[in-house]
């Protein structure tokens, strides 16, 4: 090893430049290598494997128990829900009022418009049943009172677009005029059989349906407005207004008034009086109606 010489005399080191130790190597200072930390790579790999099979064991019967919970309280609250709808909105019911076919949508429309040459009035009833509409058209429905009403409000729309009156804002305040006129009528329908203590198997649905019958008139009546001026409308929505006075007459007299009355027997009795008054007047309530909701759309 070679030594320089100093000043002194005596030969000085020379300066060595040590490496430094690689990445793994361990300070040559240090006596034991630490080992508490470990790999790098093995240690993040232990950490992510702790405990997987035991959440594995455990997430599997935990979802399986929330899905089986969740099913029980869906299946439980679609109960509930068709438990109290049907309650409300006997759903059941309403699909009789539906069974109607094409034969029967054209007789009955017929009937409504023309009701002057039908003689058998009475329903059909199969073992206490009333028969499904399709099957009798003396059946009350409300497939024609729903579409009925529908038309007229499109119809409303189309005679307020050629006076240049077409407004969302009017057609919805149409609709709900008539929506709110409809529910008027049936509660005072319901009030009036109720204080005259009527005994009939009439219900709420059947009442709807026989109100909504009048939309038919009303839609011939516009419809003649909109092509033939004032003096077609009045002479068709005339002719409507007694064809549903005839229909309604003879279709609730047999709900209304008593079986003596029925059969055509002369009515007699304070009760059956007032029963005849009150066909008669659900009867004229009908062109009423007819003419104060179609009046304004006609200029």
């Amino acid at each position: 090893m070679d030594y320089s010489s100093t000043p002194t005399g005596f030969r000085q080191q020379p300066k060595v430049r040590m490496r430094s130790p690689g990445p793994g190597v361990s300070d040559p200072n240090q006596l034991f290598d630490d080992t508490s930390s470990g790999p790098a790579g093995y240690r993040s790999q232990e950490g992510s494997g702790i405990g997987y099979p035991a959440q594995a064991l455990l997430s599997e019967p935990m979802s399986n128990f929330a899905m089986a919970y969740g099913s029980s309280l869906a299946s439980q609250g679609r109960e509930m829900v068709d438990k109290n709808l049907d309650r409300f909105i006997p759903i059941s019911k309403l699909k009789y009022y539906f069974a109607v076919d094409t034969v029967y949508v054209g007789k009955k429309l017929g009937l409504l418009v023309f009701p002057y040459m039908h003689q058998n009035w009475e329903v059909s009833y199969q073992q206490d049943t009333p028969v499904a509409p399709r099957f009798d058209i003396n059946a009350p429905d409300l497939y024609i009172p729903a579409m009925a009403f529908i038309t007229y409000i499109l119809v409303a729309g189309l005679a307020l677009g050629t006076q240049d009156r077409f407004s969302p804002e009017i057609l919805g305040m149409q609709a709900s005029s008539a929506l709110v006129w409809l529910i008027i009528e049936v509660l005072a329908t319901l009030l009036s059989l109720y204080l005259v203590t009527v005994n009939t198997d009439l219900t709420t649905i059947d009442l709807i349906a026989f109100s909504g019958y009048k939309y038919v008139g009303m839609i011939v009546g516009v419809l003649a407005g909109l092509l033939f001026g004032k003096t077609g409308y009045y002479l068709i929505l005339l002719w409507c207004c007694v064809a549903i006075f005839v229909f309604t007459i003879r279709t609730l007299r047999l709900k209304i008034l008593s079986e003596a009355a029925a059969e055509g027997v002369l009515v007699r009795g304070a009760k059956n009086q007032l029963r005849m008054y009150l066909t008669m007047a659900i009867a004229a309530a009908q062109p009423i109606f007819m003419y104060w909701l179609t009046f304004h759309l006609i200029r």
